[in-house]
């Protein structure tokens, strides 16, 4: 067994991978003893990732909030808490929070052989955040 005490901060989310303000507390990063990475990330209302994809695939467990999940050329997913998105490899989507409600979620990926978990794109524009977006439940 291996335990970490919680010490870390939480990181304000880059700019070139987020559009709005996103709070990012690393859980644990892939390393000798295993490639999956998580990450508990907090979204204000409006914020979201750029386009982005993840070579082994991304697991997200919404905590709390409202959220959106969408794939390049996909209707938007509403997110909400308990519900289960998986992203497969290679898969360009985003996520982030409604524009009236803040989300958070955990998002869970692997690295492949070469140590990569993400390759991040352009900014979601604005037309395709405010796309209808289908219900879950």
């Amino acid at each position: 067994m291996k335990y970490t005490p919680n010490g870390g901060q939480s990181a304000v989310g880059p700019e070139a991978w987020f559009s709005g303000t996103v709070h990012i507390d690393g859980v644990r990063n892939p390393d000798e003893q295993s490639a999956v990475g998580c990450a508990h990330v907090r979204f204000s209302p409006g914020a979201r990732t750029a386009w982005h994809t993840h070579p082994k695939g991304q697991t997200l467990y919404v905590t709390d909030g409202i959220g959106y999940v969408a794939r390049r050329g996909g209707a938007v997913q509403e997110i909400r808490p308990g519900d289960v998105a998986y992203i497969e490899p290679y898969e360009e989507h985003w996520h982030g929070a409604t524009t009236d409600r803040f989300m958070a979620h955990m998002a869970i990926q692997e690295a492949d052989g070469q140590g990569q978990v993400v390759t991040w794109g352009e900014h979601v524009t604005d037309q395709d955040y405010g796309r209808p977006a289908a219900t879950s439940n």
